[in-house]
C-alpha cells in the first residue's frame, strides 16, 4: 500500500543530532534548526510516514561527526549509531536499509557512473544517490518528500502521485 516516505538528507540529520557547526541548514528564508526538525519528525511519525536514511546520508553525516573538534565526537557518534540501529532493525518509523539493496547492485552502480557526470555541476554523487533513493520509492507509488535544507537537492524531489478518483457504482 502506498504511503508517504520521508527521505532524510545529511543537512537535516546533522541538525537533528546537533552536530557542531551543522546545527542549522537551509536558506535564510527557510531555516531549519533542531526544534523545527524535531517537530517535523514528530508530525510525520504521527501521520504514519516511513522515514528513509539513504546510505549517502549515513556516510556524509558520519564524516561530519568524525570531524567534530569541540566536545566529544563519541557522543555524536552514539547518537548517529542509534538512528542507524533503528533503521537496521526497521524500528518504526524507520525503513530498513535492505529496502535500498537494489540501488547498490552492479547494474545500478554502472548506471550511476554513466548518469552522474552530466549532473556533477549541480549535484554531488552523494546527493545524486539520495535522488535515486527518492525516485525508487516514488516509482512504487509512494508520495515522497526530500527533507533537506539544500534547495538544489530539493528541486529533484519526485512529483506527487496523482490520485485517481474511484467511481461509484
Amino acid at each position: 500500500m502506498p504511503q508517504k516516505v520521508l527521505i532524510v538528507d545529511t543537512s537535516i540529520l546533522c541538525v537533528y543530532l546537533k552536530v557542531p557547526c551543522k546545527t542549522t541548514c537551509g536558506p535564510k528564508d527557510d531555516k531549519w534548526d533542531f526544534t523545527r526538525v524535531e517537530q517535523k519528525f514528530l508530525e510525520e511519525e504521527e501521520a504514519g510516514t516511513l522515514f528513509v536514511l539513504p546510505m549517502a546520508t549515513l556516510i556524509e553525516c558520519g564524516n561530519h561527526v568524525a570531524q567534530v573538534k569541540t566536545g566529544n565526537c563519541y557522543d555524536f557518534a552514539m547518537a548517529l549509531s542509534s538512528v542507524i540501529e533503528k533503521a537496521a532493525n526497521e524500528k518504526s518509523p524507520w525503513a530498513a536499509f535492505t529496502d535500498q539493496r537494489s540501488l547498490w547492485s552492479s547494474d545500478q552502480l554502472l548506471k550511476l557512473v554513466a548518469d552522474w557526470p552530466e549532473h556533477c555541476s549541480s549535484l554531488s554523487i552523494g546527493d545524486f544517490t539520495i535522488k535515486d533513493v527518492a525516485d525508487y520509492y516514488a516509482k512504487m507509488g509512494n508520495s515522497v518528500e526530500l527533507l533537506t535544507g539544500d534547495k538544489g537537492l530539493k528541486a529533484y524531489e519526485p512529483a506527487k502521485p496523482i490520485l485517481k478518483p474511484r467511481r461509484r457504482k
